[in-house]
């Protein structure tokens, strides 16, 4: 069964006010690897059931429409950090301990027909060129597996937001949403766990996930080797066994 999959993020000595900097670091690594820009902003205060405070969505089309708080940025004009530097500082300009900061960017990862991203046909993807994802999935070995955008979820926390506190979701949290690109579900079920293993995953399959592994990785290791974290924890949403069989694979692409 699908889960959602985060990363929690720890650091030495942490501070309020050094919260917008820590945010800023983790979407700065994340260029390197997903979209290059921020998409979405938000602040929430309270905890999540409340409203936003403060809410901005990130466009590069110059013939979208003038909707409220539709920010048109201008990539030829400003390099990618400073875009990213940009959407931090407004997002936090009011830095409470209240409050939770929260930034959506995409990246494209290998889904096999039939379990595409829950992504809503408003959002766009600005970072990737139409052309070169039209070519990467052509060429693809098998039709049923397509390069989609897939958002991540970046959120930073207040010391007095919700209540589950640091200990729980961590200074930082990293939304990835459903693990599925990484630890696929059979499209027919087997009618047991020892008949699902023995099935195993065909040549196709196995160059997708690891392709996706290796770019999770790849994130995850930039985080700890740039962002200072003093220690993070790859988990799911159920505790399930899925977060195991997550960090085996891991484990065998690095």
């Amino acid at each position: 069964m699908a889960d959602r999959l985060y990363l929690s993020l720890w650091y030495p000595n942490f501070r309020l006010e050094t919260l917008p900097a820590a945010l800023a670091g983790v979407l700065h690594q994340f260029a390197l690897v997903g979209g290059k820009r921020v998409s979405a902003a938000s602040a929430f205060p309270i905890n999540f059931a409340e409203p936003p405070i403060y809410q901005r969505i990130y466009v590069v089309d110059d013939n979208a429409p003038q909707v409220e708080q539709l920010a048109q940025i201008n990539p030829a004009s400003e390099s990618t950090d400073e875009l990213i530097d940009a959407a931090v500082a407004e997002a936090t300009e009011q830095l409470h301990e209240d409050m939770a900061y929260e930034f959506e960017m995409h990246w494209q990862l290998w889904t096999r027909e039939g379990q595409e991203p829950a992504f809503s046909p408003d959002a766009v993807d600005y970072d990737t060129d139409d052309e070169d994802e039209a070519d990467l999935n052509a060429t693809a070995p098998d039709p049923a597996w397509h390069l989609r955008t897939h958002t991540i979820r970046v959120l930073g926390f207040g010391p007095s937001f919700d209540v589950t506190g640091y200990e729980q979701n961590g200074h930082l949290l990293i939304d990835f949403g459903l693990d599925t690109p990484w630890v696929p579900e059979p499209l027919h079920p087997a009618p047991s766990l020892k008949a699902l293993a023995e099935t195993g995953l065909d040549e196709t399959a196995q160059i997708h996930i690891q392709q996706n592994i290796e770019k999770l990785l790849a994130f995850t290791l930039l985080i700890e080797k740039n962002c200072g974290i003093s220690s993070r924890l790859l988990w799911t949403e159920s505790g399930e066994p899925l977060a195991d069989k997550l960090i085996a694979r891991l484990q065998r692409v690095h």
